[in-house]
Formats: C-alpha cells, sequence, structure tokens
C-alpha cells in the first residue's frame, strides 16, 4: 500500500483498467470466479446465454437470465468507483477504461469513462432506433417491445458481436499515453481487452486483483486483495 501511494503521489496521468472484480464488492456477480455466472446452472451455459445468436433465436430466455443476473438496478457505487471518481475531480485520472456493464463509475461521479462492453443502461428498439431505460426493460415482465412493435435490444456487447471501434481507439490512446496503468478486478483474460496492455509504455504497472493473473509476473507492482479495500485506503 505504502508503494502504491507513492506511485499515485508521482504520477501525473493515471489510466484505470478495470473488470467484473472492481463491481462484486457493490453486490454483482462476477463471471469466471467459484461463485460466477459461470459456475451457476441454468439450461443453457451462460457464454451460450450472452451470445447475439441466442439473443435473437431464444429472446425470451435470454431475457429472463438477462434481467434476473445481468440488471443489477440496486447496486451502489462501492469505496473503488468513489475513489477513482475522486481521484478524476483533482486531475490524477486520466480516465476509466471498463469491462463492465453496470453503470457504476458514472453513478459516482466520473465523468471520461470508456465502457468497453457497452451498457445497460442504454437500450434501443432494433427497428426504429429509439431509445429506452434499464428499468423499462427490467420491468417490462418479458422480451422488451418499442411502441412500434420492434425489438428493444441491450446496448451491451454481447459474444459474437464486435466492440465499439470509437471505444477501442480511445482505450488504446489513453493507454499509451498515461504514465501509470492501474489494472484491477479482471483475469486478463477476454479478449480483445486483455490485449490493450500491451501498448502501455509507461512508468509503473500496477496490478490489483484478488486472485493471481498471467500478467503477475509483467508488473510492477502487484496486490492481491479487494479493490474496494486497496483504493479506498489511497489518499489524493
Amino acid at each position: 500500500m505504502k508503494t502504491l501511494q507513492q506511485i499515485i503521489d508521482s504520477s501525473d496521468k493515471i489510466v484505470f483498467f478495470g473488470g467484473a472484480g472492481v463491481s462484486t464488492e457493490s453486490g454483482i456477480p462476477d463471471f469466471r470466479s467459484q461463485d460466477g455466472l459461470y459456475n451457476q446452472k441454468y439450461d443453457y451455459p451462460p457464454e451460450q446465454i450472452i451470445s447475439h445468436t441466442f439473443f435473437m433465436k431464444h429472446t425470451e430466455e435470454f431475457y429472463r437470465f438477462y434481467c434476473d443476473k445481468m440488471l443489477a438496478l440496486d447496486a451502489k457505487p462501492n469505496a473503488a468507483h468513489l475513489k477513482l471518481a475522486e481521484m478524476e475531480e483533482k486531475g490524477k485520472l486520466d480516465c476509466v477504461i471498463t469491462q463492465n456493464i453496470d453503470g457504476l463509475h458514472q453513478a459516482a461521479g466520473s465523468k471520461r469513462v470508456y465502457e468497453l462492453h457497452g451498457s445497460v443502461h442504454r437500450n434501443y428498439c432494433m427497428k426504429c432506433g429509439k431509445s429506452y431505460s434499464a428499468e423499462f426493460v427490467k420491468n417490462c415482465g418479458g422480451v422488451p417491445r418499442c411502441e412500434c412493435g420492434g425489438l428493444i435490444k441491450p446496448d451491451v456487447v454481447l459474444y459474437e458481436e464486435q466492440l465499439d471501434s470509437e471505444c477501442i481507439d480511445n482505450s488504446i490512446a489513453a493507454i499509451a499515453s498515461c504514465d501509470t496503468l492501474i489494472i484491477a478486478g479482471t483475469s486478463l483474460t477476454v479478449y480483445p481487452a486483455a490485449g490493450f496492455v500491451r501498448y502501455f509504455k509507461g512508468n509503473d504497472l500496477v496490478l490489483i486483483n484478488r486472485d493471481p493473473t498471467p500478467m503477475d509476473s509483467s508488473c510492477d507492482l502487484v496486490i492481491h486483495d479487494s479493490v474496494g479495500k486497496v483504493l479506498g485506503a489511497i489518499t489524493v
């Protein structure tokens, strides 16, 4: 913690790259841990359910899973989200790059957030393009339909879908130009996002994660602990 504090104090431009472990302390389940979504039992594997093909072919089953397990609209930002917003406000943090779709960084006050996998808070009609809230989707009681009759789709990146190219470009540019990159709450196994780390050319590569990752040996500082506990103890 002392070393992390020293790194943050001496940094002029920090970028934060986060995954599901940033939001687990807010009560949102991750995917790959022992209690994660991939280790729970459903009629179909979760990896299959959250694919584009499954969404189109089994829309009702998709929304049953999605509303039950992926729309945690009562979740609140935790100490990690709040600290990152404070760091940005005080000019220490350049941006947040997140693999999460829960919108908790914005709820905490972060302004510059690149959402690689989209957001549950943006939903659109596939026929006319009209936007709908996450609350509308959650409360519709089945497959959400637009007033025009079109199917409403969450603006989240499903398996078989491509990431937004502008979001990718902005994320890579931020990583390539920062002096400190803090990676937190991610197993670094989801590509292409995990590959963004190779663009870092700065001074300090920091990894905060509960479990070991394939990147541990390549980092300047590794802390195996909860993200909220670690970041919450930082002063800016």
